[in-house]
């Protein structure tokens, strides 16, 4: 003790030991702040401007999400945006549709656009598959409204759903070659317009997740097959252009890579969203430490095989939520890790070449 009193008297040995507590101090700090993020921080903006195909609104709070949203592309470095009404079901008293959306977005069409069906023409196809009526008459309306979809313009339909988890909407299942289905096919192709389908990736008979909790269930239990109808969808008109959404949030296990890459090469009319939920990565995310971290060289690779068929739709909804991380800034940090020119690609000009946009 009396020898550090006698080191502690020299001026240099002083200045060396508050140094040494500095920075000691220091490391403890850091390690325990270390994963923290700072209480102002900012969620990165896209490297270069891109079009998200699929958001998301509550018709209830419209007027301020579409302001939110319109700010909110500032932060993204969002060039524009494309609102899309859930897939809901006739039970659903709060569903809207294009009229809605159209009205919501008036006076901002240079930032904004919409997709129309899913508030009407998606409960359409869910009703004729629980009465087992898709004939004539039905399909006649159908197309009326589909029509008039176009007409109010909505850049595609959407969102339509084959297989749906349970989340703002009950589960749900139709065949993708359910004949209304082919019917929208041949519309769109008519009018040169995508259509959005939401579909969890079944291969083969599954039973419904418990972590669903759908009550009441159905009977069976099943997940339902649906890739050998899909390709059906995508066969029967090779010019409708079908966009899967939700790539890369995976709630089944079989939308792998693999199945990707098969299903790119054998329809050149299929597109995919990219989404990565931070909250929700699912079971094939794209990144290694699954919301974050670097981009798997498999996925990169399809990325790379086939740059025109991705387009960036991360399911943001607006306004957005208060804590958490967002959705749109998840999808961002897999587009910033692309070079430059499968970013744009990604981006921008394919979304602009699918929709139709300017």
């Amino acid at each position: 003790m009396k020898t550090m009193r006698r080191l502690l008297k020299n001026p240099a040995t002083k200045a060396l030991t508050l140094f040494a507590f500095a920075i000691t101090c220091t490391f403890f700090a850091l390690h325990l702040l270390a994963g923290q993020p700072a209480a102002d921080a900012q969620p990165a903006a896209a490297m270069s401007p891109f079009i998200d195909v699929h958001v998301h609104l509550e018709r209830s709070s419209a007027a301020s999400a579409i302001q939110a949203a319109l700010q909110a592309m500032r932060t993204e470095n969002a060039a524009k945006l494309l609102f899309l009404p859930s897939p809901f079901t006739l039970s659903n008293a709060t569903r809207f549709d294009a009229e809605f959306l159209r009205t919501a977005e008036k006076g901002h069409r240079d930032k904004l656009a919409f997709l129309g069906g899913g508030g009407t023409l998606n409960p359409m196809i869910q009703e004729a598959m629980r009465t087992g009526n898709a004939g004539p008459e039905v399909q006649r309306k159908f197309k009326q409204l589909a029509e008039e979809i176009i007409r109010l313009g909505a850049v595609g339909f959407g969102e339509m759903t084959v297989q749906h988890l349970p989340t703002s909407t009950p589960f749900q299942y139709v065949p993708p070659d359910h004949p209304l289905f082919l019917l929208l096919a041949d519309i769109a192709a008519e009018h040169n317009v995508p259509i959005d389908l939401h579909m969890e990736a079944v291969v083969k008979p599954m039973a419904i997740l418990p972590a669903w909790h759908i009550i009441p269930l159905p009977n069976p239990p099943l997940l339902h097959p649906d890739i050998a109808a899909f390709e059906r969808l995508l066969d029967h008109n090779p010019r409708a252009k079908i966009v899967w959404a939700h790539a890369g949030w995976d709630n089944t296990g079989d939308r792998t890579p693999e199945l990707t890459r098969r299903l790119l090469q054998a329809h050149p009319n299929l597109y995919m969203e990219l989404k990565n939920d931070p909250l929700d990565v699912g079971k094939n995310p794209f990144l290694t430490g699954g919301a974050t971290g670097t981009i798997k060289p498999a996925w990169l690779k399809i990325f790379q095989d086939f740059p025109d068929r991705f387009v960036v739709g991360s399911d943001q909804i607006y306004p957005q939520p208060k804590k958490g991380p967002q959705r749109w800034a998840a999808v961002v940090g897999v587009l910033n890790q692309l070079s430059p020119d499968l970013r744009r690609k990604i981006g921008l000009e394919n979304a602009m070449r699918i929709y139709g946009l300017k």
